[in-house]
């Protein structure tokens, strides 16, 4: 089963209001055996594509995963991941920023943790939080210790085109980067929510801060609606899925890395006329031992 993902990409240059899009569409599949099913297939898919790039050794995946608190970005990654090999493949999450990454610039810490020729990375929130939380709470800025000139009436474009210029550097460097911003709505969240509170297991994932942000939701759809049209290229898209419902949104998620992997075009490396001699050396060894 192959899942149209064109129409979670907004268009490049558009301004975005989210409020335009859902937070749940029409399920991928029609049951949960269904679901479990294709889920397989593609993690297999997922598998057998990064055994391809890890071969190649010519291009690196950065898959960033942005959303609301409980929108999902822990479980997406578990799910759709959990056949990839971990030799392969690197998880960063990103809270707030340590003494030593403040005394640097805001894409330092993140750069440190880019994923190098033929490995993945996932980055469960990014650098785009420095356009997200700081904008919603500006009084972090302060401990950032910026000079003056740089927090003037055009900081926050300064940064969307720091971004910009750091992915169109990667793509072209060959890294290609997969941003997904999983929508979920104020409604869902406040189910989530209730459902960690009655799950004693899940009790250690919410804290009364939780909460408290929630009454920034509106301030935090207008930040995620600036920097994804801000930072919404040909070359680094975004991607936004509907996050209402996990197993569908992890389909999506899935079907969009792998529709990245394809467009690769990546080949096993095919030995030359020496390599080929000596492999049949080793193998008359072999077959001799």
């Amino acid at each position: 089963m192959h899942i149209p993902v064109g129409r979670f990409i907004p268009r490049a240059g558009k301004a975005l209001d989210l409020d335009d899009w859902p937070t749940r569409v029409r399920p991928v599949c029609r049951s949960a055996r269904q679901y479990r099913t294709v889920l397989k297939e593609h993690v297999a898919g997922l598998r057998a594509r990064q055994q391809l790039q890890y071969a190649s050794h010519r291009t690196a995946l950065l898959l960033i995963l942005q959303g609301m608190d409980t929108a999902g970005k822990d479980g997406t990654i578990q799910h759709i991941m959990s056949g990839v090999d971990p030799q392969g493949c690197d998880v960063h999450s990103f809270g707030p920023p340590s003494a030593e990454e403040l005394e640097h610039d805001f894409l330092w810490r993140t750069n440190c943790r880019l994923p190098a020729r033929g490995r993945i990375g996932i980055f469960n929130r990014s650098y785009y939080e420095e356009v997200l939380i700081v904008r919603v709470h500006p009084g972090i800025l302060a401990g950032e210790n910026l000079p003056h000139e740089a927090t003037g009436r055009n900081f926050w474009q300064h940064r969307y085109r720091s971004i910009v210029d750091l992915e169109r550097h990667l793509h072209a460097s060959g890294t290609r980067i997969i941003k997904i911003f999983l929508h979920l709505s104020k409604a869902e969240q406040r189910q989530r929510f209730l459902e960690r509170i009655a799950d004693p297991h899940k009790n250690w994932k919410l804290s009364r801060s939780d909460i408290h942000e929630r009454k920034y939701w509106k301030e935090y759809a207008g930040a995620y609606a600036e920097a994804l049209s801000a930072t919404n290229t040909p070359h680094a898209p975004w991607h936004i899925v509907p996050a209402d419902d996990k197993d569908n949104a992890r389909l999506i998620v899935s079907q969009i890395v792998m529709d990245v992997f394809d467009s690769l075009q990546m080949a096993y490396p095919v030995p030359g006329a020496k390599q080929r001699r000596e492999l049949q050396v080793i193998a008359r060894h072999l077959r001799k031992s």
